[in-house]
């Protein structure tokens, strides 16, 4: 039997431009290389966008033959192209999957899939446990009760997302923050999930337990059922 290997599309911006060492010391080569280590290449085929080259490498053509879309931004939000979020955002609903990362709370794409600010509350920076609320979740599966990771990010509610479809996972803080950490939805014929971890000054992508759900994350958003176009047609009686 042929593997037919899942097209993983993974958009970051160029951290290492903005010349913080501590940036460097988490992703030596980028913040693409940790999160596409997540990835074998016998599973899946990774292909790389980055801001500065998103007109070309996020196209009608690169996005119809990508299975589950990646996105990590932070500074670049306002600079996407509406053309180019819009774009994603139908594909979504065509059937492509969308996993958003960390940062991605407040990008356009993800912003316009959920139709709300994603605005939430934060700080630098904290030991975080993840509890697993919803154990029999594809994406939580081989994913222990709870996990820790010495230093992340403080995301803290209130946090301005619609009801999710599921709370996979909820984030708890040093200080006492909690956070809805992973969550899903579902947007026409694709599926969204969305993922806290991932601050660009700590090596969180490297972390095991974090590379299986990055996994899960792309075989559950993958289509089931992918959709030419999108249309209202006009019927006769049945």
């Amino acid at each position: 039997m042929t593997n037919i290997r899942t097209n993983v599309l993974i958009y970051t911006e160029d951290i290492h431009a903005h010349g913080d060492p501590s940036h460097r010391a988490a992703y030596p080569i980028s913040l693409h290389d940790g999160i596409a280590s997540a990835f074998p290449e016998d599973r899946y085929n990774v292909r790389a966008a980055e801001f500065g080259n998103i007109r070309e490498s996020i196209t009608p053509d690169t996005l119809a033959e990508t299975d589950v879309l990646f996105w990590w931004g932070h500074d670049h939000h306002a600079d996407v192209p509406d053309d180019i979020s819009k774009l994603i955002i139908t594909e979504v609903q065509k059937g492509m999957g969308f996993v958003g990362l960390h940062s991605a709370h407040l990008s356009k794409p993800l912003t316009g899939l959920l139709g709300s600010s994603g605005t939430l509350s934060w700080r630098m920076s904290d030991k975080e446990r993840i509890w697993t609320t919803a154990p029999f979740h594809p994406i939580s599966q081989g994913i222990p009760e709870y996990f820790d990771l010495n230093d992340e990010e403080v995301y803290a509610e209130p946090f301005d997302i619609p009801t999710p479809e599921d709370t996979v996972f909820i984030g708890w803080f040093g200080g006492g923050e909690v956070f809805r950490a992973g969550v899903t939805y579902r947007r026409g014929y694709g599926k969204v999930f969305y993922f806290q971890p991932g601050h660009e000054s700590f090596p969180t992508f490297y972390n095991p337990t974090i590379q299986q759900i990055l996994r899960n994350a792309a075989d559950w958003a993958k289509p089931t059922l992918r959709r030419n176009g999108l249309h209202c047609p006009n019927v006769k009686p049945m």
